[in-house]
């Protein structure tokens, strides 16, 4: 028997620079003057849920089912900080026997630097639940996926929001103004409310695509109503790419605040492999782990024509197949008898 398995790259996270600058904000906010060492507990627990990044060095596709799970769950939500806590506070007693404490720092005070290290920590899984990536906020209890299908992976309105907030409150901190945090809770603000504008155009893209799939076929117990997933897309975050699926058929659209829904009329079979290829590739890691991950897999199958048996499988997930990274979303195995 053969196998075979497609590229893969991490895609797997809201953007490392989008988590350091909502740590940076904060401190912007005026969380840094509450304690020593606040900016660099802040910035640190802000990407700390991502060292699960190691997972890639695993190769194949094990990384998908295991990125964004146990270092995005409760327990690790109250272990992490605890541990960031722990380490800051040994840095800074290193620091100090050593005589090379900066005299400019703060005093540590225990309760804040604890309480910046939980802050810090738990905006990383409500980011990474903005994208329609997804992510397991119960594990290990639970392995359920949740998606939020409201920002791109990389939003650089997010970014220029971020960027802007805390440049303009670092300039005017250097410059003793008295509101020097000002800017940043501007930027706090704005940020909150592009969140909440492109959630209601995902709740009113699926709302509308659901509509005109009810009108074009009434579901009845027997067929329920068709999954339906408002994609984002990169830099217009007015629009959205739309993926529809019932138990056979899959398609898409489009949807903008301006335009309005435009369906596309090409429809797909999401396709079923060859019985005797499934058996087959249940014992196979890289399928296993694909498809636990994938939300809306897509199967291509071909079997043999010769007198052994054999096949070919390739899988993809509808929302990323026509992207830039389909290739870092596919897996593809072959098998034989001979």
């Amino acid at each position: 028997m053969d196998r075979g398995g497609g590229a893969s790259r991490d895609l797997a996270s809201m953007d490392n620079l989008t988590h350091s600058l909502v740590g940076a904000l904060l401190g912007q906010m005026g969380l840094k003057r509450k304690t020593g060492l606040a900016m660099p507990t802040l910035i640190i627990a802000a990407n700390i849920p991502d060292i699960d990044a190691v997972a890639v060095l695993l190769g194949g596709h094990q990384h998908l089912a295991l990125r964004r799970s146990l270092t995005h769950g409760p327990i690790a939500m109250v272990l992490l900080p605890l541990m960031l806590w722990g380490a800051m506070l040994w840095f800074d007693r290193w620091q100090t026997r050593r005589g090379k404490r900066p005299a400019k720092r703060l005093p540590i005070h225990k309760g804040w630097l604890l309480a910046l290290a939980y802050i810090g920590c738990l905006g990383h899984p409500l980011f990474d639940w903005f994208n329609s990536y997804g992510i397991r906020l119960l594990e290990p209890f639970s392995s359920q996926w949740f998606y939020g299908d409201t920002l791109f992976i990389i939003d650089i309105w997010i970014w220029a929001a971020l960027i802007a907030g805390v440049w303009f409150s670092l300039r005017r901190e250097k410059y003793a103004a008295a509101n020097w945090q000002r800017p940043a809770w501007i930027s706090f603000i704005a940020v909150c409310g592009y969140i909440f504008v492109n959630g209601a155009i995902t709740g009113m893209a699926e709302a509308d695509m659901l509509a005109m799939l009810r009108a074009q076929n009434e579901p009845t117990a027997s067929i329920p109503d068709p999954m339906v997933v408002a994609n984002p897309v990169p830099v217009e975050f007015w629009k959205r790419e739309i993926l529809w699926r019932d138990n056979k058929y899959y398609g898409q659209g489009k949807y903008s605040l301006i335009g309005g829904l435009r369906l596309d009329q090409n429809i797909n079979l999401i396709g079923t492999p060859d019985v005797k290829l499934i058996k087959s590739l249940e014992n196979w890691p890289d399928i296993k782990n694909f498809l636990f991950w994938s939300r809306m897999p897509i199967f291509k199958s071909v079997l043999g024509s010769g007198k052994a048996a054999s096949g070919q499988v390739t899988i993809t997930d509808q929302r990323f197949a026509g992207s830039l990274a389909s290739e870092n979303f596919t897996v593809e195995a072959s098998w034989s008898d001979e």
